[in-house]
């Protein structure tokens, strides 16, 4: 009994790493086609678009991760039940519950699996290739609007026209308010640096309003402590979707205490949670179809159905995230709905085949 699980196991497995590999591939493909407009823009040579790429396919590792179990399920499945393997192993004793157990077994490897690479490769290697990226490009990190980047701290609007690879800031503008609101200071300067926990400005020009005058000064230097950190705009490299949930819960505490909106964010972290359990509701749906007789559909008409189910999970996924941000659904409904439909289907599907 226990060797026909490990064989079903290894079949399962070796059929899920081979769609892996292959969906891999071909998301490694088109981010190289899509970086080759960009070949030649300052240092952004051949070998730095090939480096963007390798380090890309992480967060597409990620991902692919559900719809790779999904196929290499009913891959490894179709073609147990081709040969009639399925039929000698239940003639042998191994009922469908215990093949059902083994492949959630199989689907639990691959979800904390599917973890780790989102929590701890994912967003280094994004964040890595988005630096390499734009200090080759001579771009600029993050560019929310024409004008730069604006960011909230406590009582004070920061707009940063440039922030650097590398964490420096060019053309910083701190406008600081009194608790009525009015103006009372704005701060120019052409350049700043972090270091010993606060930010090193240089040529500052400081412009004081009061009720009676304005008062203007200039520093060749100035100091500047804020809660706006290197880490923080770090956070700006990767989509909030690659980010490590750690990292994002911090930036939504961020965005809450300077009362701002964070429902992307939030629908981001839920996902980030119930993303890796699809791996097991994918093997929820495998079986049903897995165990489909030969006349009932080919390897190749399961394998299409495969890819149309897995297709419908990521689409599902998108509109829900989208209409959750336009209607303001909660965050944990909008990245959790997707997942419990599609298990309530392949429940429904096993159901039936029991019943059939």
């Amino acid at each position: 009994m226990n060797t026909l699980k490990r064989y079903l196991a290894q079949e399962i497995l070796s059929g899920t790493l081979l769609v892996a590999a292959a969906l891999l591939a071909m998301f490694s493909f088109f981010d190289l086609i899509q970086e080759l407009d960009n070949l030649g823009r300052g240092a952004y040579n051949l070998g730095t678009v090939l480096q963007f790429v390798l380090l890309s396919a992480p967060g597409h590792v990620y991902e692919i991760a559900p719809v790779a179990v999904l196929l290499g399920a009913l891959y490894a499945l179709a073609q147990l039940t081709h040969n009639s393997e399925l039929v000698v192993m239940r003639t042998s004793g191994l009922s469908m519950t215990n093949i059902g157990w083994a492949l959630l077994r199989i689907g639990l490897v691959f979800a904390i699996l599917t973890f780790v690479i989102g929590e701890l490769v994912t967003p280094i290697s994004e964040r890595y290739a988005q630096k390499m990226r734009l200090k080759a490009t001579d771009q600029v990190v993050a560019q929310e609007f024409r004008s730069g980047l604006w960011v909230k701290d406590g009582a004070s609007f920061v707009n940063i026209e440039e922030v650097n690879p590398d964490t420096s800031l060019k053309n910083i503008h701190i406008y600081e308010f009194d608790p009525d609101f009015k103006l009372r200071v704005v701060n120019n300067a052409e350049s700043g640096y972090f270091e010993k926990n606060r930010w090193n400005l240089h040529d500052v020009t400081q412009t004081q309003f009061t009720e009676d005058k304005i008062l203007t000064q200039r520093f060749k230097q100035a100091y500047w402590q804020s809660v706006i950190q290197p880490d923080l705009l770090n956070i700006l490299l990767v989509v909030p979707e690659k980010m490590a949930a750690w990292n994002l819960y911090s930036y939504i505490r961020h965005l809450s205490e300077n009362h701002q909106k964070t429902t992307r964010q939030r629908i981001a972290l839920w996902s980030k949670i119930v993303y890796p359990t699809a791996c097991l509701v994918m093997v929820v749906l495998a079986l049903p179809i897995g165990f489909l007789q030969q006349r009932s559909g080919g390897i190749s008409v399961k394998i299409f159905a495969g890819i149309m189910i897995g297709i419908s999970y990521q689409i599902v996924n998108k509109i829900f995230v989208h209409i959750g941000l336009l209607n303001d659904w909660p965050p944990f409904a909008s990245a959790t709905i997707p997942t419990f439909l599609f298990l309530a289907g392949g429940i429904a599907m096993l159901a039936w085949m029991e019943h059939r």
